[in-house]
């Protein structure tokens, strides 16, 4: 069913003017190169576009043409900000505070003026394109209107005040002030979301902000990576960590240097290591992973750090659940997930009760536990006996062509195996087979 994937895909593409002679970039004819692939599991899932398909695809695209100057000139300033026409507006006060005030008018001056309409080019196509988590990202700002009218109310607003999401409005005018505007979005404006939108909630917003001081969320914790970026992992051992593989990869292979953090809640202050070893499954691809949906559940990376911090803190024990339970066990399950959330700042968020909504045979799991950008590598654990195990690892979502996203996790069941090994340091970034006596010498 691959074919169908990129059939439809290269129809897209030549309707959007993505194959235009003689201005192909590079990468693009370097993606168009890469051999088709047969899905693991034959099933309707088997036409589903990855999401990094979608999105790697819309950053090759031209830039849209830029939308008519309408401006009042009531909002005046200049692009000098190294993320100006970038699409979003980073103008404090306006868009993500990323830039000095004036300083990205392009992309700000239509939010300024409350101007929105459906310049962009790919307006009225039944698909919301505004960034930030809004849409596709394929579309300025305010120049999607049409397609994005049911989100925009959520534009500029987040959950990352400190008592967000506990059930209270506390933004000023709304509340009693302990929030700063806009950053308490779930207890104000409410937990509805279209199921449109290309964060992932599936309606609605049931996450919590998860208390670090307290076991089992003090161990779930963030690496901050030399090589940028930064992902949600989780201790599974006095110095092991699980997260994802694509976590620690890129175009320029594996690096895992950085440090974890971890206990931010805790009275005597949070705990640090860096990270001195990895683990990724021996079949990972990063450029397949990176254009199909076929390598999801090798995404998973074991991590090993320079202190034992498990023996202080404790951590969480480990589960191949399908294997052990099978997989209609397995969709009875109650999920525990929590993850450090683009949209909660510096606060653990998390959502309990979710479930596996499907088992997939590529060591994937479909599941409706309410994660976004920030979230992967996350832990997905089940409790038992006050013991808590996880599961599975927050991967990716896929894009259904008129359905809303589903999101994949990578099982556990695909690294538990490796796992006393890595633990004993049998097996690190310089050897991925377990150690042994190996043959004797011939005699």
């Amino acid at each position: 069913m691959g074919w169908m994937r990129l059939e439809w895909f290269t129809a897209l593409a030549v309707g959007w003017g993505l194959f235009v002679a003689g201005a192909v970039p590079a990468l693009a004819q370097e993606q168009l190169d890469v051999a088709e692939s047969t899905p693991i599991v034959e099933s309707a899932a088997d036409d589903q576009l990855s999401r990094r398909e979608i999105d790697r695809w819309l950053r090759i695209a031209q830039k849209p043409d830029k939308p008519s100057e309408v401006s009042t000139g009531a909002y005046s300033g200049n692009d000098s900000c190294q993320y100006a026409n970038d699409g979003e507006c980073d103008d404090p006060g306006l868009g993500t505070g990323a830039c000095p005030v004036r300083t990205d008018y392009s992309d700000c001056w239509r939010l300024a003026e409350g101007v929105e309409d459906d310049s962009c080019q790919w307006a009225n196509d039944n698909e919301c394109d505004e960034p930030l988590g809004l849409g596709t990202g394929a579309c300025p700002q305010a120049t999607d209107f049409s397609d994005c009218q049911n989100v925009i109310h959520l534009r500029g607003q987040d959950d990352s005040c400190a008592t967000a999401l506990n059930g209270v409005c506390e933004e000023p005018g709304l509340g009693n002030g302990s929030c700063a505007a806009n950053t308490d979005r779930g207890d104000c404006i409410g937990r509805d979301r279209p199921m449109e939108i290309n964060d992932h909630y599936f309606g609605r917003d049931d996450r919590v902000i998860m208390d670090t001081a307290v076991f089992p969320w003090s161990v779930i914790g963030v690496i901050t990576l030399e090589g940028g970026g930064t992902c949600t992992a989780t201790l599974i051992a006095n110095d092991v960590l699980i997260t994802a593989s694509h976590c620690i990869n890129g175009d320029r292979g594996t690096n895992s240097a950085g440090t974890f953090a971890t206990g931010f809640g805790r009275p005597d202050g949070m705990r640090t290591a860096r990270i001195i070893d990895h683990m990724i499954d021996p079949n990972w691809d990063n450029e397949r992973f990176s254009n199909s949906d076929d390598f999801d559940g090798t995404d998973w990376a074991m991590l090993r750090i320079d202190q034992p911090l498990g023996a202080e803190l404790g951590h969480v024990g480990v589960r191949a659940l399908v294997d052990t339970a099978g997989a209609r066990g397995a969709r009875r399950a109650s999920l525990y997930q929590a993850g450090y959330s683009r949209d909660t700042g510096d606060h653990l968020s998390g959502n309990i009760g979710c479930e596996i909504l499907d088992v997939m045979n590529d060591n994937t799991m479909q599941h409706n536990c309410d994660t976004t950008q920030g979230d992967s590598g996350s832990p997905f654990m089940v409790e038992e006996n006050g013991q808590y195990y996880v599961v599975a690892t927050d991967s990716n979502y896929r894009r259904v062509p008129n359905a809303p996203v589903i999101n994949i996790a990578a099982r556990s069941d695909g690294w538990t195996g490796y796992y006393d090994d890595f633990v004993a340091g049998r097996l690190g970034a310089s050897n991925t087979r377990p150690q042994g006596p190996g043959k004797p010498d011939k005699n």
